[in-house]
C-alpha cells in the first residue's frame, strides 16, 4: 500500500471517525476546562485558604498554568509514538490519562484536611492532565484530516475543534446546574467534586467510540512506504522530532505564532472572564457561568461554518479575520461587561468567541497540511502545544495580575492586542495550504540518505511547497 493507493472513506465511515474524534476530544476538554472553572470559583478557598481572595485566585490559576507546562512534553512523547505507531493507539492512551487524573481530583483531600499536601497533589494531577492533552489534540485532528478529502478538509477537520466549546459547554453546564441547585456552602463543601467524578462515566463512553474506528489510511500508506524504503536501502528512518526540526522548523514557528492570539484570547474570554465578572463587575457566579454557557453553544455552532468557509476562500483569510476581529473587540469587551447586565455579558463573550472560532476552525486543517505524514503528529503537536506554554498557560494569571495591579481592564486589552499582532504577522508569512493532498505531502528527509533520494522529493513534494516560510 502506497500513498497513491489510499482509498477515501465512505461518508458513513467518515462521519463515524469524526464522531469518535469529537466525542473523545469533548471528554478531554471537559476535564481540562472543568479545572479552569473550578480554579476561578472554588480552588482558591479549598487549596489556598490563607491567602487574600485575589491572591488565592492567582495561586489557583498558577496550578492551572502548570498543566500547560506539561503539554509540550505530551506533544513530544505522543507525537513521537503517534508518528511511529499510529494515531489511534495514542488517542486511547491520552483519554485514559486525562480521565483518570480528573476523576482523582474529585477525590482529593483539601487544605483543611491534609494541609500543604493538598495543593501538591492537585498540581501533580494537573500535570498529568496537561501531559495527556498535549498529545490529544494532534492525534484527534489528524485522524479526521487524514481520512477526509482535500476539498472539504477544513469543514470535517473543524469538528474535532468543536470539542473545545462542547467540553466547555458541558463543564460549565454541570457547574451551572450545581451552583443553581446547591447553596454556596454545599457547593464549596462537596458539590464541586461531582463534575470531576462524572468524568469516569464520560471516559467509558469516549473509549467505546474511539476504539471502534480504523487507523488513518494516509498513515498506514506512509508506514508501508517507509518499510519498503528501509528494506530496499537499509537506511534508518530519522526520529520524527529531528525531522521536524530540520525540515519543518519554519512551519513550527508559524504554527506557534498563529496560536498566540487564538490561545490567549480564548482563556481570557472563558476563564478570566469569570474572575472579572464576579470580582470586578460584581456579577453573580451563576450569572457569569450562564453567560459562558450560552456563548459556548454559539461557539460550537460557528466553528464548522468557519471551517467550511476556509475550504472556499482559504485557511489564511479566515484565520486573519478571526485575529483582527479579536483585536478590535477586546477593548469594548470589558466596557460592555462593566455595564453589569447579563445580556451585555452574554454579548461580550459570544462575539469574542465567534471571532475566536474563525481562528480555531481552520487551525486543524491548516496545521495538518503543513507537515509530512511521518512527522505530522510531532510537527502539529509541537507547534500547537509549545505555543500554549507562552500563550494560554499564563493568560488567566497575567490578566488577573494586570487587573489587580492597575485596577483597570485596559492593560488586559493591550496584552491581548499584543498577541493579535504576533498572530497576524505569523499567518501573513505562511503559505496557503488549502487543497493539499496529505498523501502527497512527503519528505525524504525522514531517512538518513534522504537528500540523495529520488527526484521530486525535497522538503515537500515538488507541487506542494512548505506551508510556512
Amino acid at each position: 500500500m502506497t500513498a497513491s493507493t489510499v482509498t477515501p472513506p465512505t461518508p458513513a465511515s467518515l462521519r463515524r471517525i469524526v464522531a469518535a474524534s469529537l466525542i473523545g476530544t469533548t471528554v478531554e476538554w471537559y476535564d481540562f476546562f472543568l479545572y479552569g472553572s473550578a480554579a476561578a470559583l472554588v480552588f482558591n478557598k479549598l487549596f489556598f485558604p490563607d491567602s487574600d481572595p485575589l491572591v488565592g485566585t492567582l495561586l489557583s490559576f498558577l496550578t492551572y498554568a502548570v498543566g500547560f507546562a506539561a503539554r509540550p512534553v505530551g506533544a513530544l512523547v505522543f507525537g513521537h509514538f503517534g508518528d511511529r505507531l499510529g494515531r489511534k493507539r495514542l488517542l486511547v492512551l491520552s483519554l485514559l490519562l486525562m480521565g483518570g487524573a480528573t476523576f482523582c481530583i474529585g477525590l482529593l483531600p483539601t487544605h483543611a484536611t491534609v494541609g500543604a499536601a493538598a495543593p501538591v497533589l492537585l498540581t501533580t494531577l494537573r500535570l498529568v492532565q496537561g501531559f495527556a492533552l498535549g498529545g490529544e489534540w494532534g492525534g484527534a485532528v489528524l485522524l479526521v484530516s487524514e481520512h477526509g478529502d482535500a476539498r472539504r478538509r477544513g469543514f470535517w477537520a473543524s469538528w474535532p475543534q468543536t470539542g473545545a466549546p462542547a467540553g466547555q459547554l458541558l463543564a460549565t453546564g454541570v457547574l451551572s446546574a450545581l451552583t443553581a441547585l446547591l447553596s454556596d456552602a454545599q457547593f464549596t463543601a462537596w458539590g464541586w467534586r461531582i463534575p470531576f467524578l462524572l468524568s469516569g462515566v464520560l471516559v467509558v463512553v469516549g473509549l467505546w467510540i474511539r476504539l471502534s474506528v480504523d487507523e488513518s489510511p494516509v498513515f498506514k500508506a506512509a508506514l508501508a512506504k517507509a518499510e519498503e524504503r528501509k528494506a530496499a536501502t537499509d537506511t534508518v528512518e530519522r526520529l520524527p522530532l529531528l525531522a521536524v526540526l530540520r525540515d519543518h522548523w519554519r512551519d513550527v514557528l508559524v504554527a506557534m505564532g498563529a496560536r498566540m492570539a487564538e490561545n490567549i484570547s480564548y482563556y481570557v474570554i472563558t476563564a478570566f472572564v469569570l474572575v472579572y465578572a464576579t470580582e470586578h463587575a460584581a456579577l453573580g457566579k451563576q450569572t457569569a457561568l450562564n453567560a459562558v454557557l450560552i456563548a459556548s453553544a454559539v461557539h460550537f455552532a460557528v466553528i464548522p461554518a468557519w471551517g467550511a468557509l476556509s475550504d472556499r476562500i482559504g485557511r489564511k483569510p479566515v484565520y486573519l479575520i478571526g485575529a483582527a476581529g479579536v483585536g478590535l473587540w477586546v477593548f469594548p469587551f470589558f466596557a460592555i461587561i462593566d455595564t453589569k447586565s447579563f445580556g451585555a455579558l452574554v454579548l461580550a463573550v459570544t462575539v469574542g468567541l465567534v471571532f475566536h472560532g474563525a481562528m480555531y476552525a481552520p487551525q486543524a486543517a491548516f496545521f495538518s497540511e503543513m507537515f509530512a505524514t511521518r512527522m505530522r503528529y510531532s510537527g502539529a503537536s509541537i507547534g500547537a502545544q509549545f505555543a500554549s506554554v507562552a500563550a494560554g498557560a499564563p493568560a488567566p494569571l497575567i490578566a488577573t495580575a494586570l487587573l489587580a495591579g492597575y485596577g483597570s481592564s485596559v492593560p488586559v486589552s493591550l496584552y491581548v492586542l499584543g498577541s493579535v499582532v504576533i498572530t497576524l504577522v505569523a499567518v501573513s508569512l505562511a503559505k496557503e495550504t488549502r487543497g493539499r493532498d496529505l498523501a502527497e505531502v512527503t519528505t525524504t528527509a525522514a531517512t538518513g540518505a534522504a537528500r540523495a533520494g529520488a527526484p521530486g522529493h525535497g522538503r515537500a513534494s515538488a507541487s506542494q511547497g512548505p506551508a510556512g516560510g
